[in-house]
């Protein structure tokens, strides 16, 4: 018996050895992970954590007052917390915004939340990562050439004055965000899409965008539902739309070939570049992503002129120089909108003050070291606008309107309206020419006051005017 128990010693301590390794080896992988310097901040409660907060402060365009600057004076400028079902890491800064920003598709990646995804698009640019991203943003970027834009801006100018001659004249008040969300939102489809839009198709998107920050839940009547109902018809209306230009293009059957954004990602389409799902999910996004946060844009540059008088004297007279150079009826050009400087810098300090965008997240896709912590592959990366925009640091006194300071150039990663990076907005240049054109023709055609000068900011789920801003308007003597 005992020579038997001797015998079986040996085998044990093989068994035992490879048993051994995988605890020792588990040991210090724990061990190590729990030497991982995470940034400071409370996770709150499992799952939620300070999702709750986080909403609260948005709803009231005070994101940056009650739930960022809090956690930044208890923890720093790099904190941790759990936001929406995931641990995330909250970063301010510019050094931030460009490492993190600048980084893309290297340490992090785009990280929507999944019903943002889902009403999108999951073929959409902001889902696309590296030569895909590139072979997308390359299609809008040549819509947007110097080129382009100089056939571009005539169509812009004359949407804008029908716009006004339908909808203004003979008005006495007006709804200025209201207006400007369905004269973006046409601008981009007719001008830059060169797609005529129904007059319902507004009221569809925006059943889509309320839904994009909902949960994910599809039980009938929940916001979610509504809006995926919203984006099918859509998605109806797109793809016959974009069949139709397949095979004209096809054919040959265009009297004039019009270079257009949907006639350059059709042609991508022909050439075996992209998808029809790619498309449909490329325009469904770049509408929400040009005309709802222009016409908030619109809304805040027109709010700060209404303030500040001093400042609304000094655009008039930059816009009636560039129109007594004009004759009757005449258009812009693009070399008037690069007169309207000082217009220009209304509009930045505008969007400093009120940006279209709070920021947004990204994912780690392997272990980052920043600032002396490491952020774990697989959590959220959240940057802010507020982070810069309202700080000392890089703005002396940051809550006070003045355009002046954009004489200077800006550093970089300090100014972000339109993010940053290898995702920089692509259309930021159609944003400007959209709110330069539309300035022009309201103050040399109208006089106008706020109903409201202290209407409140609130969100759902982008920022807009609670009451719509109304304007007082009254038609200038020609």
């Amino acid at each position: 018996m005992a020579m038997e128990i001797s015998s079986l010693i040996p085998w044990a301590l093989v068994c035992l050895v490879p048993l051994l390794s995988t605890i020792l080896l588990r040991h210090s992988k724990c061990c190590s992970k729990s030497k991982t310097k995470l940034p400071p901040g409370e996770m709150g409660i499992p799952w939620i954590g300070e999702t709750m907060q986080f909403y609260k402060a948005q709803r009231k365009n005070r994101l940056f007052e009650d739930f960022v600057q809090p956690r930044m004076m208890k923890h720093g400028k790099v904190f941790k917390t759990r936001l929406m079902g995931s641990p995330t890491i909250v970063v301010n800064g510019a050094e931030a915004n460009r490492f993190f920003l600048s980084n893309e598709f290297k340490l992090v990646i785009s990280a929507w939340p999944s019903s943002s995804v889902e009403l999108m698009g999951r073929n959409s640019i902001m889902e696309k990562q590296g030569e895909q991203h590139r072979c997308i943003r390359a299609l809008v970027s040549t819509s947007l050439s110097h080129a382009a834009l100089d056939g571009l801006v005539p169509k812009m100018c004359n949407s804008v004055r029908l716009h006004l001659d339908r909808n203004w004249n003979g008005q006495d008040t007006v709804s200025l965000y209201r207006s400007t969300k369905m004269l973006t939102f046409t601008i981009v489809f007719e001008c830059f899409f060169g797609i005529e839009v129904e007059p319902q198709t507004l009221s569809t998107f925006e059943r889509v965008l309320e839904g994009v920050f909902a949960p994910p839940v599809s039980f009938p009547g929940s916001k979610f539902s509504k809006a995926k109902k919203a984006r099918r018809e859509i998605e109806k209306m797109l793809v016959k739309i974009v069949r139709e230009k397949r095979e004209e293009m096809e054919n040959g059957s265009e009297r004039e070939v019009e270079e257009t954004l949907l006639s350059r990602l059709v042609g991508g389409m022909i050439q075996g570049e992209i998808s029809e799902e790619e498309v449909v999910d490329n325009v469904v996004l770049l509408v929400f992503a040009a005309h709802d946060t222009t016409s908030f844009a619109i809304a805040m540059t027109f709010r700060m002129l209404a303030l500040h008088s001093d400042c609304y004297a000094l655009l008039l007279q930059e816009h009636d120089e560039i129109r007594r150079e004009q004759r009757p009826g005449e258009n812009l050009t693009v070399g008037d909108m690069k007169k309207m400087k000082y217009t220009w810098q209304v509009a930045r300090e505008s969007m400093r003050l009120f940006p279209p965008i709070f920021g947004s997240f990204r994912k780690a896709i392997v272990d980052i070291e920043y600032e002396g912590f490491t952020i774990p592959k697989g959590w959220k990366v959240l940057w802010t606008t507020y982070g810069t925009h309202y700080s000392e640091e890089y703005f002396q006194d940051p809550l006070t309107f003045n355009p002046t300071r954009f004489e200077e150039s800006m550093p970089p990663y300090v100014y972000l309206p339109f993010g940053g990076g290898p995702r920089l907005c692509a259309g930021n240049q159609l944003a400007k020419l959209n709110i330069l054109t539309f300035i022009h023709y309201v103050v040399t055609c109208y006089d106008w006051s706020l109903l409201y000068p202290d209407e409140q900011i609130t969100m759902d789920p982008l920022p807009f005017p609670s009451r719509g801003m109304p304007i007082k308007i009254a038609r200038k003597s020609p």
